[in-house]
């Protein structure tokens, strides 16, 4: 038999002995920048996120929409689910933030070259289909337990469809829109920034959206090594079997993923119609 389990648990413990440092310093920063954007979602008092987020759906779709985002947030305000809802939006938040960061570019380069994207594809296909309660397991290990594993663990699973996305967009742009670029003269990365981009913003905007909810709903799995937030509600409804707080905490997370779905969604639905 083949010890493919032996041999991962001997790669991770060599990165355990060799790379602590490097890991450390990721944590860390992560660390960091989690908690500043942590801290900045429960400063904002609730009264005026629910003004400013139905005040956004009221210019992005429509009234009846900014009602429901009302109605919504007052049910996770009275509910007493807030802390725990803005805990959450931070954590996606971040996650979602480094997904971009990582996967916007890496999309780009998998665009322009046919022989990145071919090694770059199957990588994509692992980070997508390997079922998400086993990116907790490395991610505890190298980093310990809290917010900074689930995070990682998040980005992992949740930047494939961006990556995807954003070279499937630039490379649906119309050959001759690029050829008229390059006849006034741009440079590569100017054709990129003022011609491909703009072109293919409805599908990279749909592959934010798609990151979003994948990191939404990683984030409440990733409460089993202690990132907080709304899935320390969910985890703790099925520890004691309790159905009533599973309900108040699962419908908290349904209605901030309604919300940011159709939020983001509309960002790309504007594109197309102009």
């Amino acid at each position: 038999m083949l010890p493919l389990g032996d041999l991962v648990n001997q790669g991770v413990r060599l990165l355990l002995e060799h790379g602590g440092t490097v890991f450390d310093a990721i944590g860390g920063l992560v660390e960091h920048f989690a908690g500043q954007i942590e801290a900045l979602f429960l400063a904002v008092p609730s009264w005026l996120v629910i003004i400013g987020v139905v005040a956004l759906g009221v210019w992005r779709l429509h009234w009846r929409f900014g009602l429901f985002v009302f109605v919504s947030l007052m049910v996770i305000r009275i509910t007493g689910f807030w802390d725990q809802t803005m805990v959450t939006l931070a954590l996606v938040f971040s996650a979602t933030f480094i997904s971009l960061i990582v996967g916007v570019p890496l999309g780009i380069v998998c665009a322009r070259s046919e022989r990145i994207n071919a090694l770059i594809r199957p990588v994509l296909d692992f980070m997508q289909t390997m079922p998400a309660f086993v990116y907790l397991i490395p991610a505890a290990m190298l980093f310990g337990l809290g917010r900074v594993p689930g995070i990682l663990a998040t980005v992992v699973f949740a930047m494939p469809p961006v990556v995807r996305l954003t070279a499937l967009g630039i490379r649906q742009v119309n050959a001759e829109q690029v050829e008229a670029g390059q006849a006034f003269g741009c440079t590569s990365f100017q054709l990129l920034w003022k011609v491909q981009l703009p072109i293919a913003m409805p599908t990279l905007m749909a592959g934010v959206n798609q990151t979003i909810m994948m990191a939404l709903s990683m984030v409440i799995i990733a409460s089993m090594v202690g990132a907080g937030g709304l899935g320390n509600d969910v985890l703790a409804s099925i520890q004691r079997l309790d159905i009533g707080l599973g309900f108040e905490s699962g419908l908290a997370v349904v209605l901030l993923a309604i919300i940011l779905d159709r939020l983001t969604e509309s960002f790309g639905a504007v594109r197309r119609e102009s």
